[in-house]
C-alpha cells in the first residue's frame, strides 16, 4: 500500500517558490565559495611575489584532500539523512572559509613576519591552505547532495526536460556566481585592497549560512519527496549497519579459524580474508563500485579536463598577475568566461532535446577542444600583453563547449547509475577530478617559473584532446551497440510480418 502512495505523491507538481528557495540557497553557498576560488592565487603571489609556488602548493594541498577524503565524503552523504548532511555542509563550508580569510587577513597585516618570526608565517600559511581544504571538502558534500541527490529527487515523476532543465538552472547559478564574484573581488582588490577582499570573505559567510540553512530548509519541509526519501535512507541504513555488524562477527570467526589452521587451505584462506578486507575498506569499494558503470569513461574523460591551467583557477590568475594584468580586468575576463558559460547552459536544454544527451557531449568536447588552439598559439606569441589577451579569449571561448559537456556527462551519470550508488559515484568522481587538479599543481610546483607558463598550457592541451579521444570512443560504442539493437528489432519486427 506504500509504494503507489510514495509514488503518486513523488508526481506532484513542486511550488515555484520552493525551487527559487532552492535555488537562491544554492546561489550564496556559491557566492562564497567562489570569492575565495579567485581571491587565493591572488593572496599567494601577494604573499611570495615573482613565484607560482605558493599559489601551487595551495592547490595542491586542496586538490589532495579532495582526492583523498572525495569517496569518502560520497559515502557520509549517503549514510547520513539529508538534514545532518545540510548541517555539517552549511557550518563546516562557512566556518572555514572565515578562518581562512582571517589567517589571509594577518599575513596581509603583518606581513614582516617572513622576516621577523618565519614560525608564525608559516604557521598562518599552513593554517590558510587547511582552512581553505575543508571548506572545499565541505563544498563538494554540499554539491553532491544537492546536484546528484535533491535534483533528482525532487524531479522522480516528471517528465525528462524537468531533470534536464533543473540541472542547467543549477549549472547557471554556478557560472552566474563564477561570472560576478570575481568581478566584486577584483575591483575591492584593485580600488581598495586585498585585507579588504579577505575581510569581507570572512563576512560574507558569516552573515550568509544562516539565510542558507533557512532557505534551504525550507525546501526540504516543502517537498514531501525529500522527507520520504529521507524517511527511507533511515529505514534503509539500520539494516544495512546490522548486517555489517554481523559480517564483521563473522570476518572474526573466519580469521580465528585460520590462525588455529596450520595447513595450506587455511593459508588460502588468510589470503582469501587479507582480499576481501582489503577491497570491503570504504574508498577502494567506492572506486570498485564506480569503475563497474557504463559511463566510467564519460566520468573519466570529464576528469582530465580537470588536468588543466586553462581555467582562471589559481595558478592562471597568479600568471596573468605576474604578467601585469590588474586584477579587475582578470576578474572582467573570468566574468566574461562565466557569461558564455551562462549561454552554454541555455543552450544545452535545446542542443539536447534535438540531438541526444550523448551526441550533444561529443559536439559539445570538440567545440571546446578547438577554441583552445587560441590558447597554444598564444604560447609562440613574443608580446607578453597580446599573448594574455589570446590566453584569456581562448579560455573564455572554450566554456560554451565545457560546460555543455559538463552538464552532458552529469545527465548520462543521472540517467545510468543507479541509485543505490549515485552519492559514492558522484563522491569517486569528485575525487577523480581532484586527482587530475593535484597533478595540475605539482606540475606548477615543477615549472613555477611564470615565464615557463606556455609549457603548462601544452600539457593541459593534451589533456583535453585526451579527454575528447575517450568520450569518442565511449560514444562509438554506445552507437555501435544501439545500431545492433536496432537491427535486432527491425528483424523481429520483419519475422513477425512474415508469419
Amino acid at each position: 500500500m506504500r509504494q503507489p502512495f510514495l509514488a503518486q505523491s513523488s508526481r506532484q507538481s513542486v511550488s515555484p517558490s520552493l525551487l527559487l528557495c532552492l535555488y537562491v540557497g544554492h546561489f550564496f553557498a556559491r557566492w562564497g565559495a567562489r570569492m575565495w576560488e579567485f581571491s587565493v592565487g591572488l593572496y599567494m603571489i601577494d604573499i611570495w611575489p615573482d613565484s607560482l609556488l605558493f599559489a601551487a602548493i595551495y592547490g595542491v594541498v586542496e586538490s589532495a584532500s579532495t582526492a583523498l577524503f572525495g569517496p569518502i565524503i560520497g559515502r557520509w552523504v549517503d549514510r547520513l539523512t539529508y538534514v545532518q548532511v545540510l548541517r555539517l555542509w552549511l557550518l563546516t563550508q562557512n566556518l572555514s572559509f572565515i578562518i581562512a580569510g582571517g589567517a589571509v587577513v594577518a599575513l596581509l597585516v603583518y606581513s614582516s613576519l617572513k622576516s621577523t618570526s618565519f614560525v608564525a608565517f608559516i604557521s598562518l600559511v599552513v593554517l590558510t591552505n587547511i582552512s581553505g581544504a575543508v571548506g572545499v571538502l565541505s563544498t563538494l558534500a554540499g554539491t553532491i547532495l544537492i546536484e546528484r541527490e535533491w535534483v533528482v529527487v525532487i524531479s522522480e515523476g516528471q517528465p525528462p526536460e524537468v531533470l534536464t532543465k533543473m540541472n542547467a538552472v543549477i549549472r547557471r547559478i554556478d557560472l552566474v556566481c563564477k561570472l560576478f564574484a570575481p568581478v566584486c573581488t577584483g575591483f575591492i582588490i584593485s580600488f581598495i585592497s586585498l585585507k579588504a577582499s579577505a575581510m569581507t570573505l570572512a563576512l560574507w559567510n558569516t552573515i550568509s549560512v544562516w539565510l542558507q540553512y533557512w532557505l534551504l530548509m525550507s525546501v526540504y519541509n516543502g517537498i514531501p519527496s525529500l522527507s520520504e526519501r529521507g524517511q527511507r535512507r533511515i529505514t534503509r541504513l539500520v539494516p544495512n549497519d546490522q548486517l555489517e555488524e554481523t559480517s564483521i562477527s563473522q570476518d572474526t570467526e573466519v580469521l580465528l579459524s585460520n590462525v588455529e589452521s596450520h595447513s595450506g587451505v587455511g593459508e588460502q584462506g588468510r589470503t582469501s580474508n587479507l582480499i576481501n578486507r582489503i577491497l570491503s575498506i570504504p574508498c577502494i569499494e567506492a572506486w570498485i563500485v564506480y569503475l563497474q558503470q557504463d559511463v566510467v569513461l564519460p566520468g573519466v574523460a570529464l576528469a582530465l579536463l580537470y588536468f588543466t591551467v586553462l581555467s582562471f583557477g589559481t595558478l592562471m590568475t597568479a600568471a596573468l598577475e605576474w604578467m601585469g594584468i590588474p586584477a579587475y580586468v582578470i576578474g572582467i575576463a573570468r566574468g566574461g568566461s562565466a557569461t558564455i558559460g551562462i549561454a552554454a547552459t541555455v543552450l544545452y536544454p535545446i542542443i539536447q532535446s534535438h540531438i541526444s544527451t550523448l551526441r550533444t557531449g561529443l559536439w559539445s568536447i570538440w567545440t571546446q577542444w578547438i577554441f583552445l588552439l587560441v590558447c597554444v598559439a598564444s604560447v609562440w606569441v613574443q608580446n607578453g600583453q597580446i599573448s594574455a589577451w589570446m590566453l584569456m579569449g581562448g579560455v573564455a571561448a572554450s566554456r560554451l563547449g565545457l560546460w555543455m559537456f559538463d552538464l552532458s556527462v552529469i545527465q548520462q551519470m543521472q540517467d545510468h547509475v543507479p541509485e543505490s550508488d549515485r552519492c559514492v559515484v558522484g563522491g569517486v568522481q569528485n575525487s577523480l577530478q581532484s586527482m587530475l587538479d593535484l597533478l595540475t599543481y605539482i606540475m606548477g610546483i615543477i615549472i613555477s617559473n611564470p615565464q615557463d607558463f606556455g609549457k603548462l598550457i601544452i600539457l593541459s592541451f593534451s589533456s583535453v584532446t585526451l579527454a575528447a579521444a575517450l568520450y569518442t570512443l565511449h560514444a562509438y560504442r554506445v552507437r555501435k551497440h544501439l545500431f545492433h539493437f536496432e537491427k535486432l528489432i527491425v528483424s523481429i519486427h520483419w519475422l513477425l510480418r512474415a508469419s
